[in-house]
């Protein structure tokens, strides 16, 4: 394993770790919500302004963090963090000031106009990621990976510590201590607690994150020439992150609205996201890959420092490298895939019964997730050929093909259809970047092994979705699955010659034993 393929496992162990804690912890607050919340509605509430933020993240940071790593590699990198820093810092500003003055249009058109005090924090809330967002894209740069998960997970712990002071420790102090709270607890206002917590923590990352936006400093002035290439680069950037997180947030914004009864909507959409939450950890995995591979396929050398034949032998060995990355990426996506599908009786504990009617998502989400992680390697071409509209054209026809899915299905397939949608519009993604990468910027991907690996994944998912179809008693399906995974792991072993990569190890700890 080369050592660039082993500095990617390494960040992507970080960043996984640091995601995969982050996404555990901000789960662990869906009972919570769930029980302390007056009503499900209230969580409805709470569900859909989030997915907002979302969509206004993409809109605020305008794909500035991909320009920044883009340009940091031509020159001085601190240079291209200053003028960043600069541009987001004054749009978040601009967006918080006229957010907060027209936060009663903004409240009645979002359907809240009753609801003003969440909406103003909620705008807080989007200009202060906006803004942050370039401080953490400097840690990923500058290889700070520990630093960055520590600080992320740090932040995560306040919110849920705030979220728990506000929804737990307060309602039982206004029982044993009125006195205590009273005189500012308002209870009965669930949601603005929520987005109240998130608020304070904001604040106190944008405070902690202040030592490394004073690195910006040696940046010198700001370079306007600079910014108008960022961009021209970034701004597809903007279509292409509404399309994707679109295509994630399609079904929270739009699934609601195809039906009459508001009540039986609420209700599936519940049942649909409490089993897209067991499939969560695919998604950690993707998200965990992406963070490392980003600042990764960017980290070359500066023009003029090699020769031409230098450069060409180093640009043959990027793109082996690419391979690889793609190759790895999908053996651990498989096993993840595997994994979950074998031991979905344990996992299942995570949910009340009522929602078990949601599991029939966990495999195709996991999928859509899958196919979303392969595109994302594929997607590479236009970002390192500055080709960057092609993304934006890419996502915008995933996420019509999306829309027009769940749409169209709502009716026949209920919260089914948002669960197809996710594996057949990212499926498009993969087959469009595949053949156009080939066209501008062509990498040997190992095809032959990719659908070997494929083809195993989907014969072991296929096994396990058999014996839970079949075998009554859950220690029988833990057994046979168990079975399965083994046999996979044992197949994968073989082909990648495991035992030939361990050998020299395996040496070593039998000479220390004897």
């Amino acid at each position: 394993m080369s050592s660039r393929i082993k500095s990617l496992f390494k960040d992507t162990v970080i960043y996984g770790a640091t995601t995969m804690l982050s996404r555990f912890l901000g789960w662990a607050l869906f009972p919570l919500y769930v029980y302390q919340l007056p009503s499900p509605a209230d969580y409805g509430i709470v569900t859909n302004l989030y997915a907002w933020v979302a969509l206004l993240l993409i809109l605020l940071t305008y794909g500035m963090e991909t320009g920044f790593f883009r340009f940091s590699r031509e020159g001085d990198g601190r240079k291209v963090y200053a003028n960043s820093l600069r541009t987001l810092g004054t749009s978040s500003l601009l967006f918080l000031i006229l957010g907060l003055l027209f936060v009663k249009p903004i409240g009645a058109a979002l359907g809240y106009a009753d609801m003003l005090r969440p909406v103003a924090m909620l705008i807080v809330i989007v200009a202060i990621d906006a803004f942050t967002s370039i401080p953490f894209a400097y840690l990923r740069y500058t290889n700070q990976a520990l630093r960055y998960g520590l600080i992320k997970i740090g932040y995560v712990l306040l919110t849920v510590a705030l979220n728990l002071f506000f929804l737990l420790v307060c309602p039982w102090l206004q029982r044993v201590a009125p006195g205590a709270v009273d005189w500012w607890y308002e209870p009965g206002l669930g949601v603005e607690y929520i987005f109240l917590s998130n608020m304070i923590a904001n604040i106190i990352l944008l405070l902690v994150l202040i030592p490394y936006m004073k690195e910006a400093r040696g940046g010198g002035r700001f370079d306007w020439g600079l910014l108008r290439r960022m961009l021209h680069y970034s701004l597809p950037m903007v279509l292409l992150g509404i399309a994707g997180n679109f295509n994630k947030m399609a079904d929270k914004i739009i699934f609601p609205l195809l039906f009459a009864d508001q009540t039986f909507a609420n209700t599936q959409l519940g049942i649909y996201s409490a089993g897209y939450k067991i499939a969560v950890v695919i998604v950690m995995f993707t998200q965990a890959f992406r963070f490392a591979y980003e600042p990764f396929i960017f980290q070359r050398g500066k023009e003029g420092e090699l020769s031409a034949d230098e450069e060409a032998a180093a640009e043959r060995e990027r793109r082996i490298t690419y391979a690889k990355a793609m190759h790895y990426y999908l053996l651990s996506a498989i096993f993840i895939y595997v994994a979950v599908m074998c031991y979905l009786d344990l996992l299942k504990v995570l949910i009340s019964p009522a929602y078990y009617d949601g599991l029939r998502v966990v495999p195709y989400v996991m999928l859509g997730e899958v196919l979303f992680g392969i595109y994302y390697n594929l997607s590479l071409w236009y970002k390192l050929t500055d080709r960057t509209y092609w993304g934006g054209i890419i996502s915008t026809l995933g996420c019509l093909l999306t829309v027009a899915i769940i749409v169209w299905g709502a009716p026949h397939w209920g919260f089914m259809a948002c669960a197809y949608a996710s594996v057949v519009s990212n499926l498009l993604l993969v087959l469009i970047s595949y053949f156009l990468g080939r066209k501008y910027y062509p990498v040997p991907y190992r095809l032959g092994a990719t659908a070997g690996y494929l083809a195993v994944g989907a014969i072991a998912v296929g096994l396990v979705l058999w014996i839970y179809g079949t075998m009554p008693a859950m220690w029988m399906r833990l057994l046979l699955s168990t079975v399965v995974f083994v046999a996979l792991t044992g197949y994968v072993a073989w082909r990648e010659q495991l035992g030939k990569a361990f050998a020299p190890l395996l040496r070593r700890l039998r000479h220390k034993a004897s």
